[in-house]
C-alpha cells in the first residue's frame, strides 16, 4: 500500500529535516487518532446496519474501501504538511468565495450533525451499561468533552486519543464471540455481491461517505499544522514544504491509521451480520437494540462490548468534530486557530467549539432516533465528499501549493480513481431515488 502512494524519488526535500519525535509510538499513536476518529459512532451504526441488513454479504466493502481511504487521507495529511496550513485555508488562498463559503457551510454543517448523532450514540450506548436518562448522559458526556478542549493542552488531548482508540479492539472481540463460519467469511471478502437498487446503493454511499467522512480531511491536515507548531514552527513560512523522510513518516502514518479503522469496520459488519442477519434482526433502531440484540446470539459479553467501543470512540470523535468545525470556520474567514493557542489567544476558535457543542446537545432534544441519525448522517456525508476530494486532487497537483512535492503517477490514478467512484456512487443513489 505505501508503494501506491509513493513520491517521485527525484524530488528534492525542501527543508532541513524536523524532529517529529516518538519513534513508534508517535508513528501507530498519530495514524490511529485519525482512524479511530474514522470509526466513529457515525460508523459504528452504518456498518452495524450494514451487517444486520445484508449479512456477510456486505464484507467485501472493507477490502475495497482500504485504498480509497489510504489515498484521500494521505492527500489531505500531505497539504498540510507541505504547505503549512490546514484545509480551508489552502481552499480560501487559491480558489474564489463563492466555491469556498458553500463547502465550508457544507463541512460545518455536517460536523454538527455528526457531533449530534454521536453525542445521542454515546447516551444510548452508556443507557445500556448505566440506566440513566439519555438526556442527561449526552449533557454530562458533551461537558466532559469541552472542558478537556477548553483547559487542556494539544499533547494532552492526543495522548487521551490514543488511549480511548483502544475501544475500538471491542469489536474484534465482538465478531470472535460470534463464531461465523470462516470460509463463508473468506468468500464473501473475496467476492463482492453487488445489488443496484435503492437500500443497497443508501448502504454503499453511506458506507463510503462515513469512511471518506469530509471532517477526516479537516482534521488530518489540521493535525499535521499542529504537529509542526508542537516542534516550535511557528510561522507559515517555517512550516512550509517537507523533506523526504518526514513524507516518509506521514505515508506511515496514514497506513497504519487507516488499516486499523478498515479492521474495525470490517469486524464490526462481522459482528452483526453473523448474528444479527441470519436471526431475521435486518433493521437497527437504536445503539441499544444492536447491542442487545447480540446478547442472546453471542453471549452477554458481546452487548457489553459493542456498547463500551460507541462510548469510547465517541469521546474521541466528537471532539474532532467539534474541532473539526471550528477550524473550517476560522479558516474560511480568513482567521487563524490552533489547539496549541490558550483559551485567550484564540477567543473566536475556542467560542466555535463551544458553540458547535451547545447545538449538538440541543440538536438531542429534538427527539430523532440515534442509530438512524447515524446512518443518514453517513448519507448526507457520502453527498458532500465528492466535490471536496476533487478539489483536494486538484490542489495537491497544483506546483504553486505543493511545489515539487505534486501528487506522484501512482497517487493520481488511484485519487482520481476513487474521486469518480465517489462521484458515480452519489449519482447511482441519486437515480435510484428518482426513478
Amino acid at each position: 500500500m505505501t508503494e501506491l502512494i509513493r513520491e517521485r524519488p527525484g524530488d528534492a526535500p525542501a527543508r532541513a529535516p524536523g524532529r517529529r519525535g516518538g519513534g513508534l509510538f508517535r508513528t501507530v499513536g498519530t495514524g490511529i487518532i485519525t482512524g479511530a476518529a474514522d470509526d466513529d459512532p457515525s460508523a459504528i451504526g452504518t456498518y452495524a446496519s450494514a451487517g444486520a441488513k445484508f449479512g456477510l454479504a456486505f464484507l467485501w466493502i472493507a477490502p475495497v474501501l482500504l485504498p480509497m481511504m489510504v489515498v484521500v487521507v494521505y492527500v489531505s495529511a500531505k497539504l498540510g504538511q507541505v504547505y503549512g496550513k490546514g484545509l480551508f485555508a489552502v481552499v480560501r488562498d487559491r480558489y474564489p468565495r463563492w466555491v469556498l463559503y458553500p463547502l465550508v457551510l457544507g463541512a460545518f454543517s455536517g460536523n454538527v450533525i455528526e457531533a449530534a448523532a454521536n453525542l445521542g450514540g454515546i447516551g444510548a450506548a452508556v443507557n445500556l451499561l448505566v440506566p440513566l436518562p439519555v438526556p442527561a448522559i449526552v449533557v454530562a458526556a458533551a461537558a466532559v468533552i469541552l472542558g478537556f478542549q477548553l483547559l487542556g493542552s494539544y499533547a494532552l488531548l492526543r495522548s487521551l486519543f490514543r488511549w480511548l482508540a483502544l475501544a475500538l479492539f471491542a469489536y474484534v472481540a465482538a465478531a470472535i464471540l460470534a463464531r461465523p463460519d470462516p470460509a463463508e467469511v473468506l468468500r464473501h471478502t473475496l467476492v463482492p455481491q453487488l445489488r443496484f437498487d435503492a437500500d443497497f446503493l443508501s448502504m454503499v454511499v453511506a458506507c463510503i461517505g462515513t469512511s471518506l467522512s469530509a471532517y477526516i480531511y479537516t482534521w488530518q491536515s489540521n493535525q499535521e499544522v499542529e504537529e509542526e507548531i508542537g516542534q516550535g514552527r511557528r510561522t507559515l513560512r517555517e512550516r512550509k514544504g517537507a523533506t523526504d523522510a518526514e513524507l516518509r513518516r506521514t505515508r506511515r502514518d496514514v497506513l497504519a491509521g487507516m488499516l486499523f479503522s478498515n479492521v474495525i469496520l470490517y469486524f464490526i459488519i462481522l459482528s452483526t451480520g453473523a448474528t444479527l442477519h441470519p436471526a431475521g434482526q435486518t433493521e437497527i433502531e437504536s445503539a441499544a437494540q444492536a447491542a442487545a440484540a447480540l446478547e442472546p446470539l453471542a453471549g452477554p459479553a458481546a452487548k457489553y462490548l459493542f456498547a463500551l467501543g460507541v462510548v469510547g470512540v465517541g469521546f474521541l470523535a466528537v471532539p474532532v468534530m467539534t474541532t473539526g468545525a471550528a477550524y473550517d470556520v476560522v479558516q474560511g474567514i480568513g482567521r487563524e486557530g490552533s489547539l496549541h493557542a490558550r483559551l485567550r489567544e484564540a477567543k473566536l476558535f475556542y467560542a466555535v467549539i463551544a458553540l458547535v457543542t451547545v447545538v449538538a446537545v440541543l440538536l438531542n432534544f429534538l427527539g430523532f432516533n440515534p442509530m438512524r441519525a447515524l446512518v443518514w448522517s453517513g448519507i448526507v456525508q457520502g453527498f458532500s465528499v465528492p466535490p471536496l476530494l476533487l478539489l483536494m486532487m486538484l490542489m495537491t497537483n497544483d506546483r504553486q501549493v505543493m511545489g515539487e512535492r505534486v501528487n506522484g503517477r501512482a497517487t493520481n490514478v488511484l485519487g482520481w480513481l476513487t474521486t469518480a467512484v465517489t462521484f458515480l456512487a452519489t449519482a447511482g443513489l441519486a437515480v435510484t431515488w428518482l426513478l
